[in-house]
């Protein structure tokens, strides 16, 4: 279209006649001059305009897109040290005024206005701040795994039954046939890794819960690992790795976005981390004055007071009841009821959950059975596991939940980009 120079490499190619390109954020008169401030991905510019017949049209309007060809040069009066003296002003496409959101930092529209016009509201410089990080969260995930060995894989996203049990899925017809959006990778995860051995996903599932709170969605992105010749405790060592890596990444290369979010005190906690067992965990609540009982699930009021009882950042809920997890988990050999499964706490709210997973076919169908489920509709999965699958584990993190904690959200609706729950399809 046009050679063009990104704004942040402009204000360091002073004296040079270079071509901008953005969207207006403010104009200002004064006497016979005119400041515009222009805005693309990298930054903002004022381009002060001393001849205003380079101006194409009376006015230009908040989020109008214009070229301008020019000079950056020092400034004494920019708050940036550069300013942009133009010598031709081209508007490439006006934009409607009034805007229908503030996309300023000044005021901030109602969330549902805000999700109704996402598109201009990712121009919000908080918002921009959450997707840049949630993008960082992804690169340094597959960064770390893909440097460590882990191979990547793509899972279905239409499945004929479901991966966990349960009925919380989405139907669809599919040609003659009844299809699910999966709810889970899992027997894809698993079919993997006793291949391939050490293996990772970044993929959408659905979950058809009636959730309205501001921690759950009906479609999220799961970051998911599967190892073989490992148990809960190699798996729990990963992750822990995995975590320190991404947030130590974004204190790095994005402080000037947690600036914008006020998280510039984001914690990175220390390796290794520790260990709580469910049980311990419950008598902590109790001794608290939580009224708690053994084999229940802890609301997310209790996973935020255990951070502050355990006193740590991050830490990991271990063997749980297996009641409280799928049937693939692996049972303690000294105690049945009790499976190797584990959950991660991080900044008070569960984050990821993992297990070691069952590799035996007989004991999947008694456990099947345990947990009040007729093995004959788990064949196809059983099956996998009957040509020499080896001891294997796993995890997955939600993507928008870890966003939600590194960015300080109380809603983890800001940090999935189009949200879906049970009011909203669009856009």
């Amino acid at each position: 279209m046009f050679d063009r120079v990104y704004i942040e490499d402009a204000k360091k190619r002073t004296g040079e006649n270079l071509t901008i390109a953005g969207w207006v954020v403010r104009t200002r008169d004064l006497a016979k001059i005119k400041f515009i401030v222009l805005r693309d991905k990298t930054g903002e510019i004022q381009i002060t305009v001393k001849d205003l017949n380079l101006i194409p049209s009376d006015t230009l309007g908040r989020e109008d897109v214009i070229k301008v060809n020019g000079q950056a040069i020092q400034s004494k009066i920019a708050n940036a040290g550069v300013e942009f003296i133009p010598e031709k002003i081209e508007i490439l496409n006006k934009s409607k005024q009034p805007l229908p959101v503030d996309i300023t930092q000044q005021t901030q529209s109602e969330l549902e206005t805000r999700l109704n016009w996402r598109f201009l509201d990712f121009r919000n410089p908080q918002t921009r701040a959450i997707f840049t990080i949630q993008n960082r969260i992804l690169k340094c995930f597959r960064e770390y795994l893909t440097d460590n060995g882990y191979m990547e894989f793509q899972p279905p996203c239409i499945i004929s039954s479901a991966s966990e049990g349960g009925a919380e899925l989405f139907p669809l017809p599919y040609f003659e046939k009844k299809a699910y959006l999966a709810q889970s990778p899992q027997l894809y995860k698993q079919m993997s890794a006793i291949s391939f051995e050490k293996v990772f996903t970044v993929t959408p599932i659905w979950r058809a819960e009636k959730f309205n709170t501001p921690t759950h969605l009906n479609e999220i992105r799961q970051m998911d690992i599967e190892q073989a010749f490992a148990d809960d405790e190699t798996v729990m060592n990963v992750l822990e790795k995995v975590l320190v890596h991404i947030l130590t990444d974004i204190k790095t290369y994005c402080s000037e976005e947690l600036k914008i979010l006020k998280q510039e005190n984001l914690k990175v906690p220390k390796t290794p981390f520790r260990r709580v067992t469910y049980t311990e965990a419950i008598e902590i609540l109790q001794k608290a004055g939580e009224e708690i009982t053994w084999g229940d699930d802890f609301s997310k009021p209790q996973e935020k007071l255990l951070m502050e009882l355990v006193g740590e950042q991050a830490f990991f809920l271990k063997d749980w009841p297996g009641a409280q997890k799928a049937f693939y988990a692996m049972p303690r050999e000294d105690n049945p009821d009790i499976v190797k499964a584990f959950d991660c706490i991080y900044g008070g709210i569960e984050i990821c959950s993992g297990t070691q997973r069952i590799h035996i076919p007989e004991l999947l169908r008694e456990r099947l059975r345990y947990k009040g489920l007729n093995p004959d509709n788990f064949e196809s999965y059983i099956e996998a596991f009957a040509y020499g699958a080896p001891p294997h584990a796993g995890w997955s993190i939600g993507l928008e939940r870890i966003t939600m904690i590194v960015t300080g959200m109380t809603n983890i609706r800001e940090c999935a980009m189009f949200p879906r729950d049970r009011e909203r399809l669009n856009p």
